[in-house]
C-alpha cells in the first residue's frame, strides 16, 4: 500500500467550539475549509500532517483516551504561558520526562488529550542518521 497523504479526523461534540480551540486558542493555521453549517469542515496544518475538524459526535467518557495528538513546539514555556492565559485545561504542566523530552499535557474542549512537546537540542530526535 502506497500512502500519499494522511490526516487525523476529529468529530467534536460542538464543531464551532472546537474550531475556535484549534484555530484561535492553539493558533493552528488553516490548510483548507469546505462546506457550510453541519457539513462544514476545516483542515489545519499539523507540521508534517493535518488535523481535519468536521461533523459531530456524541459526548464520550473523558476517561477513555482513544486518541492523543502529539504537537511539537519550539518553546514549551511560551506554549504553556499562552495556553494557561487562554484557559486551556492543563492536566500536566511542562516537565522533562525520563526519555528526555519536555512535555505538557492538555485537553481540548471535548477532552481529547494533546501532548505538547519540545525536543531539547541534546535529544536523539534532533539527530538525523
Amino acid at each position: 500500500m502506497e500512502v500519499l497523504s494522511s490526516r487525523v479526523i476529529l468529530r467534536p461534540v460542538d464543531l464551532e467550539r472546537s474550531l475556535t480551540f484549534y484555530g484561535e486558542t492553539l493558533g493552528l493555521k488553516v490548510y483548507r475549509e469546505y462546506g457550510s453549517g453541519a457539513d462544514r469542515g476545516v483542515v489545519f496544518f499539523l507540521g508534517g500532517g493535518y488535523l481535519e475538524v468536521t461533523g459531530r459526535a456524541p459526548p464520550v467518557d473523558r476517561d477513555l483516551d482513544k486518541i492523543t495528538l502529539w504537537l511539537q513546539v519550539p518553546d514549551i514555556g511560551h506554549a504553556h504561558g499562552h495556553l494557561a492565559r487562554a484557559g486551556v485545561e492543563i492536566t500536566d504542566p511542562p516537565e522533562r520526562k525520563p526519555w528526555g523530552l519536555l512535555e505538557m499535557w492538555v485537553r481540548d474542549p471535548d477532552g481529547v488529550s494533546i501532548v505538547v512537546v519540545e525536543v531539547p537540542e541534546d535529544h536523539p530526535l534532533r539527530r538525523r542518521t
